[in-house]
């Protein structure tokens, strides 16, 4: 039922729409890109077919060395990250510190901007799937031909009206009669409801020539997400350390510090000679008050020690699992089939990052259920938390799965999430099994 409701919903999410706009002007950059090159290569004769090839690869190589192709690379990568969620990041600059000719030989050298020509070149064909795309959406059409056929064809039945063409993904067809435009009414509503699918398919595609092409090169992208995993990974440690010391101090240290004072009340007023009186039953109250500090103090420490280390961990992944899910506000199942048991820092971040996502289902998503399975394979442990709940969840946008992914990349750990509006939401974490 979930699904039906996802299929029939899809239309009308704003992905679709951003889907939707992102294949119109990748579409319109085709058709840009196709005139260009028509003007430059004008059919006629050999030397003229020379000609406009050598106008053309001049084109190229200027629009490299003047940096226009860095910057049709960066304007992508800006409307892939505003309409499709995709951030990607920029290639590492250009060296300011070369001589004009030392820029000149760099530029042409760049590796970026041959590979956003390249991704430009491959926008043609991936132009003509945005159109295609596109088309499905002409079912909006389709569907308002039984409301004006009766207004437009009531003619008399000896006069013959040429048939009425409709689109359809697989070419035009036509339809004569008015029973056959409910024929093209369903088939309106199958291509508007394939529509986001469709478009979903294509984007996707559009997805991975930007990671691929429109990046910084594999090794520099490595070297940089290394470098902000760590910065990160020292901010968070020194968060946490600050953390822990207030936790300590205003809590257990306050705590440990009324105990002491009630303490020393009580041995006052037992004490012979004193300059307290003797009071056996007030010492009493400030022994039981003690002892009520005594036991907020050792909550506090438990508390404490259970987010530096869970204890349940030392039994195996499995029992801390368990533990957690049985405390879920939300009716959760586990199955974990994990029969190599991961190095302790693995585990821990596997701990808290079904501790993050279960704490994300119960504040976020208004789910009724959630699954949590972890399965071992292939030298990884994969994590897969699924809800029924109302979905659009998106990493960074404050639901705590920035920080969980900073946790996961720094120990070379991939961090996924697929929430479409109306659910479900399945976020995935693999980590290597040893780290």
């Amino acid at each position: 039922m979930s699904e039906l409701r996802t299929v029939l919903r899809a239309p009308f999410s704003t992905r679709a729409r951003r889907e939707g706009l992102f294949c119109l002007l990748g579409t319109l950059t085709a058709v840009v890109e196709v005139f260009v090159v028509m003007g430059m290569l004008r059919p006629g004769t050999a030397a003229s077919a020379s000609f406009g090839g050598m106008f053309l690869a001049l084109a190229v190589v200027l629009v490299v060395a003047t940096g226009g192709a860095r910057k049709l690379g960066a304007a992508f990568r800006r409307l892939a990250a505003m309409l499709l969620g995709e951030r990607v990041a920029a290639p590492a600059p250009w060296r300011s510190d070369l001589g004009t000719f030392g820029r000149l030989g760099a530029r042409l050298r760049d590796g970026p901007s041959w590979r956003a020509m390249a991704y430009m070149v491959l926008r043609l064909p991936i132009g003509a799937l945005d159109l295609y795309a596109l088309a499905y959406w002409a079912g909006l059409v389709n569907l308002t031909y039984p409301f004006w056929w009766r207004l437009f064809r009531n003619h008399d039945a000896n006069v013959q009206l040429r048939p009425v063409p409709f689109i359809t993904p697989f070419g035009a067809f036509h339809v004569v009669t008015f029973s056959g435009t409910f024929l093209v009414f369903v088939v309106g509503a199958a291509m508007v409801l394939a529509a986001p699918w469709v478009a979903r398919g294509v984007t996707s595609l559009d997805r991975w020539l930007i990671r691929a092409l429109l990046g910084p090169a594999r090794l520099a992208e490595r070297v940089r997400a290394l470098q902000e995993t760590r910065a990160r990974a020292v901010d968070d440690s020194a968060a946490t350390l600050r953390r822990i010391e207030r936790d300590l101090h205003d809590g257990t240290q306050a705590a440990l510090a009324t105990l002491a004072m009630n303490l020393g009340q009580a041995k006052e007023k037992l004490e012979h000679g004193s300059a307290v009186p003797f009071d056996p039953a007030g010492a009493l109250e400030l022994v039981d008050a003690a002892h009520r500090h005594a036991k907020e103090a050792l909550v506090e420490l438990r508390d404490i020690a259970r987010g530096i280390h869970p204890p349940a961990l030392d039994i195996g992944l499995d029992a801390a699992l368990a533990t957690l899910v049985a405390r879920s506000s939300i009716p959760t199942t586990l199955h974990i089939d994990v029969p190599t048991r991961p190095t302790e820092a693995i585990e821990t971040i596997a701990y808290f990052s079904v501790a993050e996502l279960l704490a994300n289902v119960a504040k976020h998503s208004h789910a009724r259920h959630a699954t949590v399975g972890v399965a071992a394979q292939n030298q990884l442990l994969r994590i897969e938390v699924t809800d029924d709940g109302t979905g659009g969840a998106v990493a960074g946008a404050g639901s705590g799965l920035t920080g969980l992914g900073d946790r996961v990349r720094a120990v070379d750990g991939r961090l996924r999430v697929s929430s479409p509006e109306g659910g479900p939401t399945i976020v995935t974490v693999s980590l290597p099994l040893h780290a």
